[in-house]
């Protein structure tokens, strides 16, 4: 029976994977899920501030037994956090506020699944796991490069958020990427960026491994969910032709679990289109497939 069937005749808690209160335990869990509904610089279609509900709501029909790994993975406890409250101060202010609550739950020693909202919340959320971790590389799946100085008259803006990642210091490898502007193509030029396209992915037969020796020994994963192929993952503000798929991501993922060590990660710019829930159950059970990878290496 399908943990749909069962939502008929028993209450599911409100909380990622729909997981009792023990399984759910701040205090206890590993794993810990911060939603992030802010949507401030999108520049397309609007909608992402409700990306975290929508992900967590589809969560709760993700079945806990996964067939590719053989086991349930969540012993290990997923706790759920309040949403954060955006900052109507604007987008600045809201880099803070990120960075302020993800160091608190990082200094309490838990691995930090962020849902988003846009992506410019990823350069506060690494920020915060440097301080726990000096040797940090980022892998970025995503169709854009993000590397724009200002988009829009904000350095915070959506588009401009892996060139802060960079000023943190932080390498970072972009896949999937098949969309840049022309100053952004001298900016990875000039500073070697190294980016796996969307094309060579499919092109190439070592794109994994090449992936994978460009990462340092810790890793921030950060998904954009429009790195996906819009027939996979239509729920995103910007969506562009000739993206990943499931198990091409996957199997990235995979890679990076069995040859370093991912130490937190973040799903972004998820853009529910009702009634279709395609986008965010695909998000909810890929967050649960990361969870599991990584319960798995320890």
């Amino acid at each position: 029976m399908s943990r749909g069937a069962r939502s008929l005749s028993h209450s599911i808690p409100d909380n990622f994977l729909g997981l009792d209160a023990r399984a759910a335990a701040y205090d206890t869990a590993r794993f810990a899920i911060l939603p992030i509904p802010y949507e401030a610089t999108t520049s397309f279609g609007a909608g992402t501030r409700e990306g975290p509900r929508a992900i967590i709501t589809a969560s709760q029909q993700v079945e806990l037994y996964d067939e590719e790994l053989g086991r349930e993975s969540i012993r290990a406890g997923v706790a759920t956090l309040d949403p954060l409250e955006p900052d109507a101060r604007g987008p600045e202010a809201m880099h803070q506020r990120v960075y302020t609550a993800a160091r608190r739950i990082v200094r309490d020693g838990k691995f930090l699944i962020a849902l988003g909202g846009e992506h410019g919340i990823t350069s506060g959320l690494v920020r915060a796991v440097m301080t726990r971790h000096k040797d940090l590389s980022v892998l970025q799946v995503d169709a854009h490069a993000d590397l724009r100085d200002t988009y829009q008259g904000s350095p915070y803006s959506h588009a401009c958020v892996m060139r802060r990642v960079h000023e943190l210091g932080v390498p970072a490898v972009g896949v999937g990427i098949r969309n840049f502007s022309a100053e952004e193509a001298r900016f990875i030029r000039r500073e070697k960026k190294p980016l796996v396209t969307a094309r060579a992915c499919r092109a190439s037969s070592s794109w994994i491994e090449e992936v994978v020796s460009q990462l340092s020994d810790r890793v921030y994963v950060t998904i954009d969910i429009d790195g996906f192929d819009p027939a996979y993952a239509p729920g995103t503000g910007t969506p562009e032709p000739g993206g990943l798929d499931w198990y091409q991501v996957v199997d990235l993922l995979a890679a990076v679990a069995r040859e370093r060590q991912i130490v937190a990660a973040d799903v972004v710019e998820v853009r529910p289109l009702p009634p279709s829930t395609v986008t965010e159950f695909l998000a909810a059970k890929l967050i649960y497939r990361l969870i599991g990878l990584v319960a798995r290496g320890t």
